[in-house]
């Protein structure tokens, strides 16, 4: 599926995705800048993944972990530095949130330090009792 805005293009096309640009753009984040290149690449061939672009130029990403039934987790969600400031991260996340095959879901999750008025916007919400959760955390991976 692709979503046009001015030069904006969002597109789930898998084809179409830049390894190595999203590699650069994930080392550029916070939360992924020593992920491992093979351990990005793995991640997004096996996510629903929106590709944002720029002409043929990949300039974000949002990767989605899904069953398609129950569950999914927004992960990933960037867009270059000299991209902002064009509402392409509101464009993004409404478009994901969107997407006709992630409707009826029970649960959406993500993880963010700095973007909760971001995803607050789309109705996203801190988790009311984290005593249910349980993780293991492998800050190696």
């Amino acid at each position: 599926m692709e979503w046009q805005k001015g030069d904006y293009t969002i597109s789930t096309d898998s084809a179409r995705l830049d390894h190595a640009a999203i590699v650069d753009g994930l080392h550029q984040t916070y939360w992924a800048a020593e992920r491992a290149p093979a351990t990005i690449i793995r991640s997004v061939k096996h996510s629903l993944c929106f590709g944002v672009y720029h002409g043929q130029q990949q300039v974000g990403l949002a990767r989605v972990i899904t069953d398609y039934a129950i569950f999914a987790y927004l992960d990933d969600v960037y867009i270059l530095a000299e991209h902002r400031g064009h509402g392409l991260g509101k464009w993004l996340v409404q478009t994901v949130l969107a997407h006709p095959d992630l409707q009826g879901l029970r649960r959406w999750l993500l993880a963010t330090r700095n973007a909760h008025g971001l995803y607050a916007q789309f109705g996203f919400i801190p988790i009311a009792s984290a005593e249910p959760w349980m993780e293991i955390f492998n800050n190696q991976a």
